[in-house]
């Protein structure tokens, strides 16, 4: 036996240590596995901590230096605060089914759960955690192999959200969209959803994340999807946070034979957004579309942080992230694709753009591959520069303001990411989103 002394342990934050003071005053409900399943993720949390800078994976987001403090735990929003928010509500065109949480609680006289398809089950996560639904609470934190601390910290505190299946062969027509409002006091979110697609099913899932308070509030959310064979999900989330806000977004999501996932982010405010994607294709003819896009300004600062995992045969992959960057914003994108051996005739396309328009304005682009397959096709790629000035020239020499034409071209540069959204009634409204944010740009 070695005598040697133990390292000592490292000191905690205070917000570690606020955390872990909240952790241990709660009493867990519920099922006892349920229970189990917090304790063992806050163990796992309490291993690492906060992320900081010297974590290759949170290079970017020194979270350990940017959390200085945790803010209370979201309580229920008094009525009078819940009218004043129940207005908010991003992509207010679209015919979707909305589910509605305000202040971190599922509001169910703004929500639309009447007259559900046949095969597709919606429940707010509360409610499926307080009757002890095994097949859930089973499937929290399975969906993929994520060894991640925000994650984890999700895990440990998740209160909220929503867990959809759809059952096999069920095509839902109308988008089913998660409206989450901030409320108007500084809280602490954990919010969680759950999403499985069964056989030959197909949905769409929109997820917004809105709030017009100044008030600095923070937000921890993860979604987690499984899709079963031949399955199909189209997703969407849009961040609108507000001006002081931290949202850190974790996604999981699982692919089985010939699954199909089209995936896009837009991020238009808040202080600190970052979204981190583990996509993981199992299943030979899976697919997985990618994209993302940032529009920043001020002092904002969004990271991208993707992996894509290829686990069979013959599966694809295309992810594309652009970023729009004003004044002193930073962007930055991390993505990896590993492809397992045995992964033969992966395709798998992997490129960050950025588009600077101050001179204060940064981006960091840092795309990977790593591969244990001969028989693949694989690449990726970055760029960075500033709006082209003889475009600028020409669209003013035919009588467009600068301002204009620079928002013009801005447009253009984001359409790409825009374009690909299949639903036209979605892709217009996100067109009219990103429009209107560019000529606010100050």
């Amino acid at each position: 036996m070695s005598n040697a002394p133990s390292a000592p342990a490292r000191k905690l934050t205070e917000a570690e240590a606020r955390l872990a003071e909240i952790f241990a005053s709660q009493r867990s409900a519920g099922a006892p596995q349920l229970a189990k399943l917090r304790t063992a993720a806050f163990s796992a949390f309490s291993k690492t901590g906060l992320p900081n800078r010297h974590d290759e994976a949170w290079k970017y987001t020194d979270l350990r230096a940017l959390l200085r403090d945790v803010k209370p735990l979201a309580a229920p929003p008094e009525e009078s605060v819940k009218q004043n928010l129940r207005n908010a509500a991003v992509l207010a065109g679209v015919n979707a089914r909305r589910i509605v949480f305000v202040g971190g609680y599922f509001d169910p006289k703004l929500s639309d759960l009447g007259d559900l398809e046949k095969g597709l089950s919606v429940m707010s996560l509360s409610e499926a955690l307080a009757k002890g639904d095994a097949a859930t609470i089973a499937q929290l934190g399975k969906v993929g192999q994520v060894d991640d601390p925000a994650f984890a910290l999700n895990t440990a505190f998740m209160g909220e959200g929503v867990v959809i299946r759809v059952g096999a062969g069920v095509c839902v027509e109308r988008p089913i969209q998660l409206v989450f409002v901030a409320g108007a006091q500084p809280a602490t979110y954990f919010l969680r959803s759950l999403v499985v697609v069964e056989n030959g099913a197909r949905a769409t899932l929109i997820e917004s994340f809105e709030g017009a308070t100044t008030q600095e509030y923070h937000v921890n959310a993860a979604t987690e999807v499984v899709l079963e064979e031949g399955a199909s999900l189209d997703r969407l989330k849009i961040s609108c946070e507000g001006d002081a806000a931290m949202h850190v977004a974790t996604f999981v999501a699982s692919l089985a034979p010939n699954a199909q996932l089209s995936d896009l982010g837009l991020n238009l405010g808040g202080a600190v957004l970052r979204n981190q994607s583990f996509v993981s294709l199992n299943g030979q003819g899976a697919h997985a579309g990618v994209r993302g896009a940032n529009i920043l300004k001020h002092k904002e600062h969004a990271d991208a942080t993707l992996f894509l995992e290829h686990a069979a045969e013959r599966s694809e992959s295309k992810a594309l992230f652009k970023s729009v960057l004003d004044d002193a914003s930073q962007a930055v994108f991390q993505g990896k694709i590993l492809v397992r051996p045995g992964a033969q005739k992966t395709d798998a396309r992997m490129m960050a753009r950025a588009l600077l328009l101050s001179e204060c304005a940064q981006a960091n682009c840092k795309p990977e591959l790593e591969i244990f397959a001969d028989d693949v096709q694989c690449a990726h790629g970055s760029t960075v520069g500033a709006l082209d000035e003889n475009l600028v020239f020409y669209l003013m020499a035919r009588g467009i303001c600068q301002a204009e034409a620079e928002a013009l071209l801005t447009e253009a540069f984001v359409g790409e990411v825009i374009d690909a959204v299949e639903n036209r009634s979605l892709r217009e409204a996100l067109s009219a989103l990103v429009s209107e944010r560019l000529r606010v740009r100050k």
